[in-house]
């Protein structure tokens, strides 16, 4: 081969090693674009996403557009086995009423559906939702849970801290699986002038101690560990959850015997189709081979997730609060451990449910919270607003948007056969900082305490 032949042949073997490398770093890229997921909004995949009502409504099967439209003031409601039911609500009614109503709604302990699916099994799986007043977010939350196989089998139990009529026609209305309703008796809508509400005589919050004793308000005494006094609207969110897993494991007739697993959802929370079997998935492998763990959590805080490599991985890991606290689910042995440190629960400064409840674990439990949690998270945080948060439109819909399309591309990889155990990082014990306050008063302390069974 001559010289200049040579070269030709050298510049064109170079040029195919170009374009083959060229076309291998295409496919890598194209690979890992349909692979992570991203939940920030960032990827170029959800960069032009189309967010409006109109497009969740067509990623939602017809048959359950139902739970997503507002009903007018009179309607009915058809259910499975061909009954009716004639439902009306109007203005909302006066405290009274509201009092009323909910200590019958607690009294009679209706489970509908009850004559259309099986009773209840020691096995079966309780879903507690705790709502307050968000329906366009619990209106999805239905969504998403009526698409789980095996959710015919499950108990939903909807713990209000609300009373809203229009809320409580939607719970009433769901005809895939039993339901209960349960009301938080001692909330801020019922009690809006005296404790657990604001009480005029109320110390404000940032009085300081010296002038709250002079003005001698109501808990002038009791200010929490940064100096500030209590604020109602904090402090329910802890009370309410309390009482709701009291009430679950110790009250109701439906699930005072019940054994099995007991999973926490929030009104904003959107569970993942196959949910349910990846629960069962992490039931079985437990109790094979993590005897220690105790707590399961479906949810995750990330923001990017990998479907193809973790929709079978789960981790190992010591519970910890600010990460584990979405979709967890424990059985009546460990909640047993738990109200056993009511003290430590209800008397920890903080008015966070999750941080007291990580006091609790790793200052009174002698088997600390452990947790396996799905790498691939089943349920997600669709919540724009909340207690902590407020953005110019608390009614935007993107982030349902979002999850839906996360959901739709992972889809391939749901329903694992099996699950692969990895063990966190996390060595050395969290040491848990000081509180976050807001949870001082005497009087919050006493309420908790009170609402205890068991303890």
């Amino acid at each position: 081969m001559s010289s200049g032949s040579s070269q030709i042949w050298r510049r064109r073997n170079g040029t195919t090693w170009i374009r083959a490398g060229l076309v291998i770093f295409i496919l890598v890229f194209i690979w890992l674009q349909l692979n992570f997921l991203s939940f920030t909004g960032s990827s170029q995949q959800y960069s032009e996403l189309n967010d409006s009502n109109a497009a969740i409504l067509s990623m939602v099967p017809a048959v359950l557009h139902k739970f997503l439209s507002p009903r007018p003031k009179n309607f009915t409601v058809t259910f499975a086995n061909g009954t009716y039911a004639n439902f009306f609500y109007a203005s909302a009614p006066n405290i009274s009423e509201m009092k009323r109503n909910i200590a019958q709604y607690n009294r009679q302990q209706i489970v509908h559906n009850e004559n259309i699916f099986e009773p209840l099994q020691n096995d079966s799986i309780v879903i507690v939702v705790q709502i307050h007043d968000r329906i366009t977010y619990l209106r999805h939350l239905i969504v998403s849970l009526a698409q789980a196989p095996g959710i015919s089998q499950a108990l939903l139990v909807f713990s209000h801290d609300y009373y809203d009529e229009e809320m409580n026609s939607l719970v009433q209305s769901i005809d895939f699986c039993k339901v209960i309703q349960i009301f938080y008796p001692y909330s801020i809508q019922t009690h809006p002038n005296e404790f657990p509400g604001e009480d005029p005589s109320d110390c404000p919050r940032d009085m300081k101690k010296d002038q709250a004793l002079i003005k001698k308000c109501n808990n002038a005494l009791y200010p929490d560990v940064y100096g500030h006094y209590r604020e109602a609207k904090f402090t329910q969110t802890k009370h309410h959850w309390w009482w709701k897993a009291n009430r679950v494991f110790n009250q109701l007739d439906v699930t005072r015997n019940h054994t099995g697993l007991v999973v926490l959802l929030e009104e904003d929370h959107y569970v993942a189709e196959d949910f349910i079997h990846m629960l069962r998935l992490m039931e079985k492998t437990y109790k094979e081979s993590c005897k220690h763990c105790n707590v399961l959590s479906l949810g995750t805080y990330l923001k990017t997730y990998n479907y193809y490599a973790d929709s079978k991985k789960v981790e190992i890991s010591p519970w910890i609060s600010s990460k584990h606290n979405m979709g967890m689910a424990f059985n009546r042995s460990t909640w047993m451990h738990i109200v056993e440190c009511a003290a430590y629960f209800c008397k920890y400064d903080d008015y966070n449910w999750d941080w007291s409840l990580q006091h609790v674990s790793q200052n009174c439990l002698k088997q600390k919270l452990h947790a396996m949690v799905a790498r691939a998270p089943r349920v997600f945080h669709i919540g724009e607003c909340g207690v902590h948060h407020k953005k110019n439109n608390c009614k935007s819909t993107s982030m349902i948007s979002k999850v839906q399309q996360v959901l739709k591309t992972a889809k391939r990889h749901l329903y694992p056969d099996y699950l692969v155990l990895t063990y966190s990082t996390i060595l050395k014990k969290t040491k848990l900082r000081k509180g976050n306050g807001g949870w001082g008063d005497r009087r919050d302390h006493k309420l908790c305490i009170g609402m205890t069974i068991g303890g």
